[in-house]
């Protein structure tokens, strides 16, 4: 009997991948046998905690927040704190400011009144509640002094009118207080005593409503008797804290006094010893302070004097100090029995200390420098053989002095080479033609009116107005052509195009073609600073300042700083009765860069504002005048050009600036020619990038001639055969989406054939794109004039609701 063969699998079996049992977590465990590994474990993250631990959790982050709001409530005002700074805003010409300031001088015995000497300034100390405030007024006309008072302060103290509120300067105050950042604040309204009952309720009623569109949800102190001041007080030092980002991670303070010390070579230039007490982050010696519209300057050393507002103030021999009794003290020079006990904290290390080094000193002759060969030195002299003239020179002029003098033709063409790089010269032929003639014609008008007038002083001045208006008038047609027809230019008939245009190119498409920013850096750019990554070096340098601790005068210290290199002018401006405000520099932030800014239109202006028209800048704690470029904000890799500031949307503004770490708001002026500032946008700094690409495009356009099916002869646009034949490469594009090029020129004329993806209609319009980057220009100037106060209206209520409706 046979056996059976054994089954052989065929080639078409199905093949089972091996298990792989000795990789998983369970197997790796029983294999390690207990044994931990030298790497640490990760934290447990928090979807593998229970409910309870969750719960719990939030628990704890919530408990840890309310007690860090807690303890700044309790360290503002406090023994180990700075005083509790409040900023007295007095936003009607109506409202006294003695008679309000008078009733937060409380009579109560246990309360001690510091007056500084200065107009409106006093301090309040209460040993019994452990609580001193320090009060500093200013009118709502006064714009610098209020901003520069509302960058430092603690708390905001609006003082308002019984029946209107605020007239206009206080509505112009509000508008640049609520841009720049408004910290806590509380409403108080002083008299009203007089009105009738009926009346009384009626105006109240006008204020709440008026108050309630600026101050949603804020509440209304009457300011009458002294227990509805002790009301107000205590709300004060009550009601939370709300932070400027710019001041919360920087040291700053504001001068209680003050002493100018000579230098030994100029009486001009001294050292200026600053005192007051320290805000924000601690005080490092070797870093820069900024003095708020003055400038950047170096501390050399760091005192602590005695405190002027100690709760528990020391007994001098022969003076017994009373709780009750008022202290008159001099800010500017101190006094006496200060500088006895004056102790130097810290002196500044030279080698540790910033640099004032703004920009780069570029050096010309940098780059790698190759002696000319002798055929380049022929060729070179063979040129200037070819290019020489016969000039009328004077007798006795050497052949090098005669090389310099230049003629009519070459003058002319150097400025047509100026006026290309500005941007006025992109505007249209028509309107510059009109302005022109317009001027011509003015003498003549100006004359056959002053013959039917009557003389008088006011003429001049009312002519010089008239003047200003047309300007205006101007600007209004230019700023309406551009909206009508976006950077459109007439194509010159006296230049070539391919002359009047050669710094332009041609894209294929502005979203996607390539643009290198390193290309073609003015000379502007090897003096600025620039970062390799500013995100990741801002985010290094926040997180050392949260996290490591900075040797230096702590918060809540009263110190003196020797200012180094001040100009006298800086004292005299405090003893004017101005804010003295200091804010220390982060590293990096005295050198010049490109600053982009975030801004919109403020409703309140509607003129029309031009690029490269010097505005005035409030970044932050800095204020600064610069002629910037306005462009649009887009995510893309380049951003066109806008001529004017438009009211519709937010665009980016463009400056050579020092540099600032944002968070920072902004706030764009515009001078008056009076002196009066207008605020024009708002907005906040966006970034600190020199390779933003601002790209200025040109149309050039043309008008359909003959039109074929996919064709068209177009004209117009160029008026001779070189220009079509250089343009040729360039895509043409219509007001009606039709995309073409161009196929060859006709005549001699300027005349085209074009071919399009459609037929064309006749009303249609052929466009060409040109563009070119551009770049601000080097205006940066920091000291601003101070403004002349704002001219008040006591009806801006009234005003203010017409305008909404």
């Amino acid at each position: 009997m046979a056996m059976a063969g054994a089954h052989r699998p065929g080639p078409l079996k199905q093949q089972n991948k091996a298990h792989k049992g000795g990789k998983h977590s369970g197997s790796s465990q029983r294999r390690a046998g207990g044994r931990v590994p030298v790497k640490a474990q990760p934290r447990r993250r928090l979807r593998d905690l229970s409910r309870v631990d969750r719960r719990h959790q939030a628990l704890q982050l919530r408990r840890q927040r309310k007690e860090a709001v807690l303890a700044e409530k309790r360290s503002l005002g406090s023994r180990d704190g700075p005083p509790h700074l409040v900023a007295v805003v007095l936003l009607h010409s109506r409202v006294a400011a003695q008679d309000t300031l008078q009733l937060l001088q409380s009579q109560d015995s246990a309360v001690v009144r510091v007056n500084e000497g200065r107009a409106g300034g006093f301090a309040l100390l209460c040993p019994r509640l452990k609580q001193r405030w320090r009060f500093v007024t200013a009118q709502a006309g006064d714009l610098h002094t209020v901003l520069d008072l509302a960058k430092v302060a603690d708390s905001l103290l609006f003082i308002l009118d019984a029946v209107d509120g605020w007239d206009s300067a206080g509505e112009h105050c509000l508008s640049c207080l609520f841009a720049q950042g408004l910290p806590s604040y509380a409403l108080a309204v002083p008299g009203g005593t007089d009105l009738p009952p009926k009346k009384r309720i009626d105006a109240r009623k006008k204020l709440a409503k008026a108050i309630e569109k600026r101050f949603p949800e804020a509440k209304l102190f009457p300011l009458n008797t002294e227990q509805e001041s002790s009301l107000l007080l205590r709300h004060l030092s009550t009601q939370k804290q709300r932070h400027l980002a710019f001041r919360d991670r920087r040291a700053h303070l504001l001068a209680y006094t003050a002493e100018f010390v000579p230098g030994q070579e100029s009486d001009l230039v001294g050292t200026l010893k600053v005192s007051g007490f320290v805000r924000g982050q601690t005080l490092d010696v070797n870093s820069l302070v900024h003095i708020v519209g003055h400038g950047d300057f170096q501390v050399s050393q760091v005192d602590a004097p005695p405190d002027p507002l100690s709760l528990n103030p020391r007994v001098v021999k022969g003076q017994k100090r009373s709780q009750d009794m008022e202290i008159q003290e001099d800010p500017v020079n101190g006094t006496d029995e200060m500088e006895e006990d004056v102790k130097v904290l810290m002196k500044a290390d030279p080698s540790k200390q910033e640099s004032l080094q703004s920009e780069v000193v570029p050096d010309p002759m940098e780059g790698e420098q190759t002696w000319p060969t002798e055929e380049e030195l022929q060729e070179a002299e063979d040129s200037l053989k070819a290019n020489r003239r016969v000039v009328k020179v004077p007798k006795g002029t050497s052949k090098y002095q005669a090389a310099w003098i230049v003629d009519d033709g070459e003058e002319g063409s150097e400025k047509d080479d100026d006026e290309d790089d500005d941007i006025d010269d992109d505007l249209m032929e028509e309107a510059i033609s009109q302005e022109g003639e317009s001027s011509e014609e003015e003498p003549g008008e100006e004359e056959s009116e002053t013959m039917t007038v009557s003389e008088c002083l006011r003429d001049d001045q009312y002519d010089e107005k008239m003047e200003e208006d047309e300007q205006m008038l101007e600007r209004y047609k230019q700023e309406r052509m551009d909206e009508m027809f976006p950077d459109e230019v007439d194509t010159p008939r006296d230049v070539p195009a391919r002359v009047r245009f050669q710094k332009y190119r041609g894209l294929k498409s502005f979203r996607t073609s390539p643009w290198d920013s390193k290309e073609n850096l003015p000379r502007d750019y090897a003096r600025i600073f620039q970062f390799q990554d500013f995100s990741r070096t801002r985010k290094h340098l926040f997180r050392q300042i949260e996290k490591e601790e900075t040797e230096g005068a702590s918060v809540g210290w009263y110190i003196t700083l020797h200012v180094c290199n001040v100009p006298v002018s800086v004292m005299e401006s405090f003893k004017e009765g101005k804010p003295l405000v200091l804010f220390s520099l982060l590293p990096h932030e005295q050198k010049m860069s490109v600053l982009n800014f975030l801004v919109r239109r403020h409703p309140s202006n509607t003129e029309p504002v031009r690029a490269k028209e010097e505005l005035i800048f409030h970044c932050g704690f800095r204020r600064f005048r610069a002629s910037p470029l306005f462009s649009q904000h887009t995510s893309a890799d380049k951003h066109k050009l806008e001529r004017f500031l438009r009211t519709d949307a937010a665009l980016v503004v463009t400056v050579y600036a020092p540099i600032t770490f944002p968070p920072a708001s902004v706030l764009l002026f515009k001078q008056r020619s009076n002196g009066m500032h207008d605020l024009i946008a708002t907005g906040s700094l966006l970034s600190v990038d020199p390779d933003r690409i601002v790209i200025k495009r040109l149309v050039l356009s043309g008008h359909p001639f003959k039109i074929f099916t996919k064709t068209a002869v177009v004209r117009y646009m160029f008026f001779n055969r070189e220009d079509v034949m250089w343009f040729k490469p360039v895509e043409l594009r219509t007001k009606w989406g039709r995309r073409g090029h161009i196929k060859e020129p006709l005549g001699t004329h300027g005349h085209m054939k074009c071919h399009f993806d459609g037929q064309l209609k006749s009303q249609d319009t052929v466009l060409l794109n040109l563009y070119k980057r551009v770049f601000p220009k080097w205006t940066y100037d920091p000291h601003v004039p101070e403004p002349v106060p704002w001219v008040r209206s006591e009806s801006a209520l009234p005003e203010q609701e017409v305008e909404m409706e």
